[in-house]
Formats: structure tokens, C-alpha cells, sequence
């Protein structure tokens, strides 16, 4: 009888040490690259602000047309594109013809002073 209170109290800690095990473990998350958090694109106004991992903006929404781009993002010197499955399609100025560049999942874009970045379009596609 001794012996099968014992094991009943083993069983019962062991079901008590699992549960706990299972709501401490730490969730799965995507992670983020150079103050980018997952799943977005960020805009980065300046090298100072790529460097020291501080976007300016973000854009996350898949859209079908090109979002002008706000106050904080229009003209950025770099673009990140943190999502995994995703493109984002940036359109862009230079000597006042405009052009547009494919920036894959997790790529990086840098543009030149020449250059005004000024919409963004995020496809459901994952390559170029």
C-alpha cells in the first residue's frame, strides 16, 4: 500500500514538473536583423541610423499598388526587408526619372544621394 502511495506522489509530481516545463518554455519568434523587427521593411534616413540599428520607419502590409512613402521614410539611404517570403518593391527617383528595384527577403538596399526613395509595394512572392 506504501509502496503505491509512492508511486501515485511520483506520478503526480512528474505530471505537476511537465506542465510547469511546458508553459515556462519560451515561444517560437521570428527574429529581427539591425533594429528591423519581423515581418517589415525599415527605412533608414541616413548611415548613422543603419549603423547603429535604428530604422526611421517600416511598412509591414502586402499590398497591389505602391505606397507613397511618409515624411520619415521618403529619401532613406538604406531599406531592409526582414520578412522571409516576401519581396518589397521600391520605387525611386534620379535626375528626375523614376525607377523601381526588386529588394528580395531578407535584403539590404543602399542608395545613393542621387537617389529618392519614394514608395514601397510588398508582393506575396519570395523572389525577384
Amino acid at each position: 500500500m506504501a509502496f503505491t502511495k509512492r508511486i501515485a506522489a511520483v506520478t503526480s509530481s512528474v505530471a505537476v514538473l511537465a506542465g510547469i516545463a511546458l508553459v515556462a518554455a519560451p515561444s517560437a519568434s521570428a527574429t529581427s536583423y539591425n533594429g528591423c523587427d519581423w515581418p517589415r521593411v525599415c527605412f533608414y534616413q541616413t548611415q548613422p541610423d543603419w549603423t547603429i540599428g535604428m530604422p526611421d520607419a517600416a511598412y509591414q502590409d502586402v499590398t497591389t499598388s505602391y505606397q507613397d512613402l511618409s515624411s520619415r521614410a521618403y529619401g532613406a539611404d538604406w531599406v531592409y526587408n526582414s520578412r522571409n517570403d516576401d519581396r518589397a518593391m521600391i520605387r525611386f527617383t534620379n535626375g528626375g526619372t523614376t525607377y523601381y528595384k526588386c529588394l528580395p527577403p531578407n535584403g539590404t538596399l543602399q542608395f545613393s544621394a542621387a537617389s529618392t526613395v519614394t514608395g514601397i509595394r510588398i508582393d506575396a512572392a519570395a523572389t525577384c
